[in-house]
């Protein structure tokens, strides 16, 4: 149970970095008098999806490593 609460949070962080990446690069800039603006337009489900899957996983791991 201890390594697949491991293997859960890997692919948890996994996850969390992929769509991290994803999401920054998923960026407008706009130049407009002077100012510059950046405005991104990447959808946050994944990451909030990765970022509960991992804390599952540790959760998991913890769990079994009291028992």
């Amino acid at each position: 149970m201890k390594k697949l609460g491991y293997l859960i949070s890997i692919v948890g962080l996994i996850g969390l970095v992929y769509t991290g990446i994803n999401y920054i690069n998923n960026t407008e800039h706009i130049s407009a008098l002077g100012l510059e603006v950046t405005v991104s337009q990447g959808d946050p489900m994944p990451m909030i999806i990765s970022a509960v899957v991992l804390i599952a996983g540790v959760l998991i791991a913890f769990a079994a490593k009291n028992k």
